[in-house]
């Protein structure tokens, strides 16, 4: 399929000139590399503040709750996202052999979505999040990420419109499924109402918003993180390789089956919950089955390997790719492991769960994006790879750094999940205080920032060896190239149907869409359409006032990503936090605080478990409490005023949800807060804080905790 080539196929038309738009992949190429680099800095920061919590320096704007969104965004859609792009681009012309459909569209594409990381930047440490994890950013700039969606699509397909070969390959079948699916996930989660400018709050709430954040988080793994990059490497390890794909039949049921499951997954990261079972037992029996197309990737990229290993040990493009694949297949085997439910029983809430996250970001995507900026940029720049050496040396110190991360994370996940289940002969936990848990893995968590440190300078590494193969290098004339244009009206004879499928690309991109909408559909439209599965409990209440003012606080603050809402119906959960949780309790929550991982004891039923001095002592020093504690200090809590002007407009919006808020609770709403307010700072006072905190925000984060857990009576901790 050389570009190159001008020996007519079936369906010929005339002998065309046309260039292709190198100009555009070097702008992603750059943008990948400098976002890439700051990805990488924001993590081994915030895997520095867990280790220490000394590195957070007490500023609110850098502590781990404001850094890690700002992380995993910078490291999914600026580092890969930028890297998707560039790949794309440049494969998506020379496979169909056609220039971009439009060089407007393609420069609006790449301004625009650095315009939305340079966004994200800005607003994430401010506080700025609807505290839904990898989709945290606000309103505006959702409505902005779909825009340039759109014109990423209207590029996309527009190319293959005005395509010279008939047949799209299976490179583009991973790039159609990605951008429909994306498209579908983004916007069906973002639904949200606006309260202002930077907040807003989710269209779903409790179990529903669970279900629906779990389906896009996990599918944004696979169709952002996994089905891109697939097409990717069907493109650029057989070109790299100077080998034909090892199996077009494989990549077929490879394709179709991935897409088809995938969609399904979601709900493995809720088993225990309050979800419903079905749908837990739906989620965990597809995760499994994901084990057969996944490692059919793995497969057929590794085997188009086969017979130039030779190559692979000395050419960095190739080693970094068989590498990625390799790690491919060993986080694909993880995650279905990880989904079967007496396994998710252990690695839930642990930190064994980033350690799976990053054998696949780092081994699999960063290690890939290595290999194909290898490819790319002596070829845009028309020269030769600076170093070789310093390409080895980045692929070692990568590798090091990255095991050292895994292998510390297993460690203290399994050790984590081991304490809080040990109970006695005598039917008592045996590490009753959460701390002495938090204490026995803080060695790995130095352990994995050091290894996040290596995978960091791995990568200045390779900066340096781009940089400087570009500065050897020339961009030098655009090269004109010639081929035949299709003629519509021929098709190619005895062709199997998906050969012929593969000549219709919208007809592809349709049944590619019914692929994941069956899924979807089924797991998603009955959960919220029906909430007969929940029983009503007339003891549920709406927060008040202040403490939807200090749940906004706690989700400003990220305190969702150290501490779950959630209690699983496990014996030493129930002994440690009190009643498990039950469906009814979320049903004023938008969105949804149940977490992904336990720093910090779970928070369902701390509600009055302590006095309104210990939460103002605990987020002015926590040390001051628990001597032993890894938390930042939070002492602007006590320095800001409580936003009551935001009330009326908040108390709105959610009454536009159903929760059931009446007009009178609206048009009084400040006075109503300041009043409890004013019950809160009189217990400190008496204790010796001073009256000055009445209005700070610390007051209304109190009220919100000390609300947790409190509506049910028999739901109150045991402990």
């Amino acid at each position: 399929m050389s570009a190159q080539s001008t020996t007519p196929s079936s369906g010929v038309g005339r002998l065309e000139k046309f260039s292709y738009d190198d100009q555009i992949v070097r702008m992603f190429v750059i943008a990948t590399i400098i976002w890439g680099a700051v990805a990488l800095l924001l993590g081994v920061t915030i895997a520095f503040e867990l280790a220490s919590w000394k590195v957070n320096m007490g500023l609110q704007w850098i502590t781990f709750g404001r850094l890690r969104p700002l992380h995993t965004n910078a490291a999914i859609f600026a580092f890969c996202g930028n890297a998707i792009f560039a790949g794309v681009y440049y494969s998506h012309q020379r496979l169909l052999k056609a220039r971009l459909f439009s060089d407007a569209l393609s420069r609006i594409h790449f301004w625009g979505w650095q315009l939305i990381i340079v966004s994200a930047a800005l607003t994430l440490p401010f506080g700025f999040t609807t505290g839904k994890e990898y989709a945290e950013l606000e309103w505006p700039i959702d409505i902005a990420i779909t825009v340039i969606w759109v014109v990423f699509a209207v590029n996309f397909f527009g190319t293959i419109f005005r395509r010279r070969e008939r047949h799209i390959y299976v490179a583009i079948w991973f790039y159609i499924a990605t951008i429909i699916t994306v498209a579908v996930l983004h916007i069906v989660n973002s639904l949200e109402i606006p309260v202002s400018l930077f907040k807003s709050y989710s269209l779903y709430a409790g179990v529903q918003d669970a279900l629906v954040q779990w389906w896009y988080g996990h599918n944004a793994v696979a169709f952002f993180l996994t089905t891109p990059f697939l097409g990717l490497m069907y493109y650029f390890v057989p070109k790299a390789a100077n080998r034909p794909v090892y199996s077009y039949r494989l990549s077929v049921i490879h394709f179709w089956s991935l897409v088809f499951i995938y969609i399904w997954a979601g709900p493995h990261h809720l088993l225990y919950t309050t979800l419903p079972e079905w749908a837990q037992t739906l989620g965990m029996a597809f995760s499994i089955a994901l084990w057969a197309p996944s490692w059919g990737g793995m497969i057929n990229g590794l085997m188009t390997l086969r017979g130039v290993w030779d190559k692979v040990r000395s050419e960095p493009v190739l080693k970094f790719m068989a590498m990625s694949l390799t790690f491919y297949g060993m986080s694909t085997f993880e995650g279905p492991l990880l989904s079967i439910k007496s396994v998710n029983a252990i690695a839930h809430f642990t930190d064994w769960i980033p350690g799976h996250v990053h054998s696949g970001t780092i081994g699999w995507n960063y290690m890939f994006i290595s290999g194909m900026l290898f490819f790319l940029v002596p070829k845009l720049w028309n020269t030769k790879l600076f170093s070789k050496a310093l390409a080895t040396a980045q692929f070692w110190t990568a590798t090091i750094g990255l095991v050292l991360y895994i292998i510390s994370m297993w460690v203290a996940g399994i050790t984590q999940s081991l304490m809080w289940r040990a109970i006695d002969a005598n039917g008592k936990l045996v590490y009753p205080n959460f701390i002495e848990t938090v204490v026995k893995i803080v060695p790995m968590y130095w352990v994995r920032a050091f290894g996040g440190t290596l995978v960091l300078v791995s990568f200045v590494l390779m900066m340096y060896n781009l940089f400087k193969t570009m500065k050897q290098g020339s961009i030098g004339s655009v090269e004109v190239y010639e081929a035949y244009s299709l003629n519509e009206s021929s098709i190619e004879k005895n062709a199997t149907p998906h050969r012929s499928l593969e000549g219709l690309p919208m007809i592809f991109a349709v049944l590619a869409f019914l692929a994941i909408l069956v899924g979807s559909a089924i797991e998603i439209v009955p959960s919220l359409l029906s909430t007969n599965y929940i029983t009503k409990l007339d003891v549920v209440k709406p927060y008040t006032p202040l403490e939807l003012l200090g749940r906004d606080i706690y989700v400003r603050e990220g305190c969702y990503l150290c501490h779950s809402q959630t209690i699983r119906p496990m014996v030493h959960e129930v002994l440690r936090y009190g009643k498990h949780s039950e469906a009814a309790e979320f049903v004023y929550d938008h969105p949804f605080q149940w977490g992904s991982k336990r720093t910090g004891p779970d928070l369902a039923r701390v509600g009055g478990k302590y006095p309104n001095m210990w939460h103002y002592r605990h987020m002015i020093n926590p040390r001051d409490v628990t001597p032993q504690s890894i938390m930042p200090i939070y002492k602007w809590l006590v320095e800001q005023k409580i936003d009551y002007a935001s009330l009326p407009s908040k108390l709105s919006a959610m009454k536009a949800l159903a929760v059931p808020y009446t007009d009178e609770q609206i048009k009084n709403g400040i006075e109503l807060a300041q009043v409890q307010a004013k019950e809160i700072t009189t217990d400190l006072m008496n204790q010796g804080v001073p009256a000055a905190v009445e209005d700070k925000e610390l007051v209304a984060l109190i009220s919100y905790l000390q609300r947790l857990g409190k509506d049910y009576g028999s739901f109150k901790t045991n402990n």
